[in-house]
């Protein structure tokens, strides 16, 4: 997919046209045996249904349906997944003094407007024969996606990919706000973002509900196409993220936005339904 040799093409180019973070075009996967492949496409489905669980609890819903299993391989999923609990938690540990955790912005803040504020994440996408990680930005008044990556790896250059893009395609938001992982606390991250004067917001640790758009975007994503589907590698799950989400921005009504899709509301167009004068 990408040529290293004989394209004219640079491969920061080629991979921005592919949409693929550089980094993941030269990373080598493990092998994942088939077994944890199954542990982590349960444990994906039922993360999305009750994001309160920890290993514990997920040790015990795998077990009802008929594992046998102990906590620890839980927990290794879970973190290679890159998901945990969400709950309020003691702070056992502090920040990388290079990784500034930003206040949340958002707490009482009526959002009325597009481009007021946008956020990110990131979740783990499940294949045939794999995984991969998906990072979407999204615009939190229309709910439309702005731009998304994949990669092989959970590491912060998919990310910032994402982010120019976006801002490079819309412009630049008031306020950004992400989590605290560290693809978003990195420097190289919130350096874009300030770099472009954009505030930064975070979420308060554990704060289900501070992200609630984006983890509504991802239960939608996957139970309404990625889970449909088998995908054998990351040039089939690109193309067929790529029609969904033109779908989803172009045509998918919500009733959160009076049944407009998120273009419509975003780009500020009449109501689908309204008659004309």
């Amino acid at each position: 997919m990408i040529d290293f040799k004989r394209s004219k093409i640079s491969v920061s180019s080629q991979c921005h046209l592919l949409s693929i973070s550089r980094s993941s075009v030269y990373y080598v996967p493990k092998q994942t045996a088939q077994r944890d492949l199954d542990l982590m496409r349960i444990i994906d489905e039922q993360y999305l249904e009750t994001p309160f669980y920890g290993s514990r609890s997920m040790r015990n819903h795998i077990r009802r349906l008929g594992w046998t299993i102990n906590r620890k391989p839980i927990q290794r999923l879970m973190r290679l997944m890159g998901i945990q609990a969400i709950y309020p938690k003691p702070k056992t540990t502090k920040p990388h003094p290079q990784n500034k955790v930003y206040p949340y912005l958002l707490r009482n803040l009526k959002i009325n407007r597009p481009d007021q504020v946008w956020a990110t994440d990131i979740t783990y996408v499940p294949m045939s024969r794999g995984f991969m990680y998906l990072v979407a930005i999204m615009d939190w008044h229309s709910r439309k996606v702005l731009s998304w990556r994949i990669s092989n790896s959970m590491d912060a250059d998919f990310c910032i990919d994402a982010l120019e893009d976006a801002i490079e395609k819309y412009g630049c938001p008031e306020i950004f706000n992400t989590d605290q992982g560290s693809q978003f606390t990195s420097e190289a991250f919130t350096d874009v973002l300030k770099d472009n004067n954009i505030q930064i917001s975070m979420d308060g640790r554990g704060r289900y509900q501070d992200n609630i758009f984006i983890e509504r975007l991802w239960w939608t994503v996957k139970y309404q196409y990625l889970y449909l589907r088998a995908f054998d590698n990351g040039k089939d799950l690109r193309c067929g993220l790529r029609k969904w989400f033109k779908f989803y921005n172009h045509k998918r009504s919500h009733q959160s936005l009076n049944d407009c899709t998120p273009d419509e509301v975003y780009n500020g167009l009449p109501h689908p339904y309204a008659k004309a004068a």
